[in-house]
């Protein structure tokens, strides 16, 4: 008798850009919000064959080999901690991230570059504390000048960020697609259920 005449229903088909796994630091954190850390299925299958992984939860989707069959891990833990205490990268990701994807000066979210706070010319350095987020129109105004000489005053001042500032400005930005079985290690403003 096949599958079908025994109204057994049939699995959800797995296709490879299809249900990405949350990965949770040893203390069940996300190793990062925004970009949220995700893997894909086949990476987290490998993980949880590799025993570097453990499973919190799955996909109702199954995985097969001639003799084995496994759901699809939706949200795994490292078993190894991963210290989140180190100096973020200096990246333009990093820094627009920083100042929350906006301008600095007309807080505009269009065509961001970034801008040295004191020209490079003036002996400005390209520095966390001296670089910030503005919009190619407020770069372009302020050219090569001081603020004061272009009046043009960023929002807030540029500042080294730390690991943990940078999740928390991550968090402001969820992604497109949160998977219900995410939504209890993450903490987006999501409505909760009574």
């Amino acid at each position: 008798m096949g599958l079908i005449s025994q109204n057994i229903p049939l699995p959800e088909t797995v296709s490879s850009g299809t249900h990405p796994c949350l990965i949770l630091n040893a203390d069940h954190q996300p190793l990062s919000y925004f970009p949220l850390s995700l893997w894909s299925w086949q990476d987290a299958v490998k993980a949880v064959f590799l025993d570097r992984v453990n499973v919190i939860n799955s996909y109702d989707a199954v995985v097969r080999s001639v003799d084995f069959e496994m759901p699809i891990p939706s949200v795994v833990s490292l078993k190894d901690y991963i210290p989140q205490n180190r100096a973020p990268a200096f990246t333009r990701f990093n820094l627009f991230l920083r100042d929350g994807f906006e301008c600095v000066y007309c807080s505009g979210s269009d065509n961001l570059t970034f801008d040295h706070v004191i020209p490079k010319r003036l002996g400005g350095k390209t520095t966390w504390k001296n670089i910030a987020a503005a919009c190619s129109q407020c770069n372009l105004r302020k050219g090569g000048r001081l603020p004061k000489e272009a009046r043009m005053f960023p929002k807030r001042a540029p500042f080294t960020p730390t690991m943990h500032q940078l999740q928390a400005q991550g968090r402001r930005f969820p992604p497109n697609y949160l998977h219900e079985s995410w939504l209890d290690y993450l903490y987006w403003d999501v409505e909760l259920e009574a």
